[in-house]
């Protein structure tokens, strides 16, 4: 097929306008954002969304997972659409690129197609998948993991939040739960196309403009519970407390010698953390956390499960604790389709941008993707490599570059008509 001309560039003001207008919705208290899924400024950055697309042509489409599918028709209503997109949804303390960059550069393709008059051969679909950060409902990227088959969506439904509500009745409140069946169009996709912020340090640290990701890290989350006894933090003495919080610190320690057991690719750490009852002067007596594992090597995953069961297990039974464990979240790790990895290379090489190849520490919609339709991500470099932070910063030449080789990746794939 033939690539576009290298002078096709997408209009990067343009861009980065719209980035900062979505960052008005849901603001954070440091100068991110706080958009988590489907509560109701979700619902008004979807509002604005979907008003952006139709403006510029796209008819949307919204399957009962709530995902968004705003598209612009192709020449031949036959040929398979092309997929691009990522998600809306923020951490609480989140910034203002991870996931919107990678949709609201999806419509920039669009607009600038728009602007020149070009037309091509597949449908393009800017795609708005919804709780991907998995925040608020677990587990991350939970809605493009029923429309590829992961999940059940019952199941979906029924996820809980840390007020009871679930993911399905608050979906439907905010009047975003669509009509169209979740995974009717995965059978129909030519490719899907992701572009991301790199949410670590490589591509800055060696001056980078592109990642080309050829492979995206698996992921474990292990939930576990540590059972103590509550007692007064004065009166009771040493040899008789059941610190569940002392147990939880001696379980993290091990975490992390087991990452460190398998560096440099295997990662390991705690990020959510709930202690009970939570007092000054109250012996916790209950613990619940999550262990996050990545690597890029499955059998490297299993053997962090086993090692971390294996030795919580050995210290809460010296330390009269009771645990327990639950799977609550995960994926195998991704290699990325060869022809889609090709494109956006290419791409970077045609434009005249520098680029390494890269694999994903962090979970994608893409990695779930991946499982019934070609699919490939360009990252560009953010700063210091932060991310779930409100200091989350990029640049608007490193939004422009990675636009640019999204629109050629995907433009390519979809076919100009000449």
């Amino acid at each position: 097929m033939a690539a576009p001309g290298e002078n096709l560039r997408i209009n990067g003001d343009r861009l980065w306008d719209s980035l900062m207008e979505m960052a008005k919705i849901g603001p954070g208290v440091a100068g991110g954002n706080n958009r988590q899924t489907v509560t109701d400024e979700d619902g008004e950055g979807r509002k604005l969304f979907q008003s952006w697309c139709e403006d510029a042509g796209c008819t949307m489409g919204v399957d009962t997972m709530g995902n968004m599918f705003m598209t612009r028709e192709g020449a031949d209503p036959e040929a398979l659409p092309v997929y691009v997109g990522s998600h809306l949804d923020t951490q609480p303390t989140g910034g203002k690129y991870d996931g919107v960059l990678g949709v609201l550069a999806g419509l920039e393709i669009v607009r600038t197609l728009n602007d020149l008059g070009i037309k091509t051969k597949h449908p393009i679909v800017v795609t708005n998948w919804t709780n991907e950060e998995g925040t608020r409902f677990a587990p991350a990227m939970l809605a493009s993991g029923v429309f590829a088959g992961v999940h059940e969506q019952d199941w979906a439904y029924d996820r809980e939040d840390a007020k009871g509500k679930k993911f399905g009745d608050e979906l439907a409140r905010i009047g975003w739960k669509g009509d169209e069946e979740v995974g009717s169009r995965k059978d129909k996709m030519k490719a899907f196309f992701e572009l991301h912020i790199e949410q670590g340090p490589i591509l800055e640290a060696e001056g980078k403009d592109i990642g080309v990701v050829t492979h995206g890290q698996g992921l474990s989350w292990t939930q576990v519970t540590i059972t103590g006894k509550d007692a007064h933090t004065g009166s009771t003495p040493m040899p008789m407390r059941k610190n569940a919080g002392l147990g939880m610190a001696k379980v993290l320690q091990l975490v992390d010698e087991i990452a460190w057991n398998h560096a440099p690719h295997a990662v390991g750490a705690a990020g959510h953390i709930d202690v009970h009852p939570n007092s000054r002067n109250v012996i916790p007596g209950k613990v619940v956390f999550t262990v996050d594992f990545r690597s890029p090597d499955l059998a490297v995953i299993t053997d962090m499960e086993e090692r971390l069961k294996i030795g919580a297990k050995e210290i809460c039974d010296e330390m009269g604790l009771g645990i327990e464990f639950e799977k609550v979240g995960g994926f195998d790790p991704v290699e990325f389709d060869y022809d889609c990895v090709k494109a956006i290379r290419d791409a970077a090489d045609r434009l005249g941008y520098s680029h390494r190849d890269i694999i994903s520490g962090a979970g994608h919609d893409a990695c779930w993707i991946n499982r019934v339709a070609p699919t490939a991500m360009v990252m560009c470099p953010c700063v210091d490599g932060l991310s779930h932070n409100e200091a989350e910063e990029i640049s608007l030449e490193w939004a422009r570059a990675g636009a640019d080789v999204l629109f050629h990746a995907v433009v390519e794939t979809a076919e100009i008509v000449e």
